[in-house]
């Protein structure tokens, strides 16, 4: 029987020196407090989408709602870019978050499409709401990918920190 081989370590999302510049810079808090924000306004104008999918009433509601989160949405695309290319040294790509990207097209696609219907007026008024689902829909993967990012750079995080508390403790036992 052969042993099994050890698990090949994963890639760490940041280098050291990404990881300093994604300290550094105040785009990383800009994020911070956009993406929190952001769900708020896309807690909110969930509810108000389908209360008029299912009632009919709150249209205008609704869609304030939702340019208020398509505002959001709009905001930290570019601000993220901003800090992507800060950290990473491009603006989009970035080979840590290219399929939280590509993703956020697809988001920011349906959003638009949203605008255009609502000032095309090509459009109905449920169709709308029904693309603003499928926006909404895409969004809840796109921040589910960014969830996951935050917590592979925080066990990225403890592991270096173990890595050097061993380190120390070696040097003390030496």
């Amino acid at each position: 029987m052969s042993p099994t081989p050890a698990p090949t370590p994963r890639k760490r999302l940041y280098t050291a020196e990404e990881r300093a510049r994604r300290d550094s810079t105040r785009w990383t808090l800009v994020q911070g407090i956009l993406a929190p924000l952001q769900f708020v306004a896309f807690g909110v104008s969930l509810v108000l989408v389908i209360r008029f999918l299912l009632t009919g009433d709150g249209y205008a509601a609704a869609t304030v709602s939702i340019l208020v989160k398509t505002a959001f949405l709009y905001v930290i695309m570019v601000t993220g870019a901003i800090w992507e290319k800060v950290v990473f040294g491009q603006y989009l790509f970035a080979p840590a978050f290219f399929w939280e990207d590509v993703f956020s097209f697809a988001v920011i696609a349906l959003h638009t499409l949203y605008l255009y219907g609502l000032i095309s007026g090509a459009i109905d008024p449920t169709t709308l709401m029904l693309i603003t689902l499928a926006a909404y829909a895409t969004y809840v993967i796109n921040a589910g990918q960014f969830i996951w990012k935050l917590r592979m750079a925080r066990l990225d995080a403890e592991a270096e920190q173990a890595s050097a508390q061993q380190d120390d403790f070696k040097g003390v036992a030496a």
